[in-house]
């Protein structure tokens, strides 16, 4: 998977290739993925994701998901349109190591914003690290909202993701 990402990025695959190989390793992983819990294998870090409040967009967050697991992160997928409380419900209970943030439609980066001053009202800020993503997420965005991190594709951002665990 790391190779289809590689060539997604350079631009030798299509969003077609990317999802059509996420879904195969999807596939194998359901039959792999117990095998491997039970020889204890350790995941990489935990991730709790979720298309921010007022987007209903999933494919995106569906891939990057499916592309966290097979690099070895545990994901749980807290769904789309999440509210900002769901974000530090999830904070709380499951002490991810990195909160992703997805949203397709430009009031996503609003949502995104308010969703990082709720973790930081809820001083829970300085326990994880956040990343944000989707079509309309760039430097500009990354500031406005106040997180580690940003990628505008699912490769970059594992990629990130490993980077962010690394320190």
């Amino acid at each position: 998977m790391e190779k289809v990402g590689e060539r997604f990025e350079s631009g030798e695959y299509f969003l077609s290739e990317l999802i059509m190989s996420a879904e195969i390793f999807k596939g194998v992983m359901e039959i792999v993925g117990p095998k491997l819990k039970k020889a204890n294998v350790k995941p990489l870090g935990k991730i709790r994701i979720g298309t921010v409040q007022r987007d209903v967009h999933y494919i995106g967050k569906n891939l990057v998901i499916a592309l966290l697991e097979v690099a070895g992160f545990e994901v749980i997928d807290l769904g789309e349109d999440v509210p900002p409380e769901k974000f530090v419900e999830a904070i709380r209970e499951h002490k991810p190591d990195i909160v992703g943030m997805s949203g397709l439609l430009t009031l996503a980066t609003e949502s995104m914003k308010n969703t990082v001053d709720a973790i930081k009202e809820a001083g829970l800020r300085n326990n994880v690290k956040i990343i944000i993503g989707g079509g309309r997420v760039n430097e500009d965005a990354y500031r406005y909202v106040g997180a580690d991190a940003w990628a505008d594709n699912a490769s970059k951002g594992v990629k990130i993701c490993k980077e962010l665990i690394a320190g």
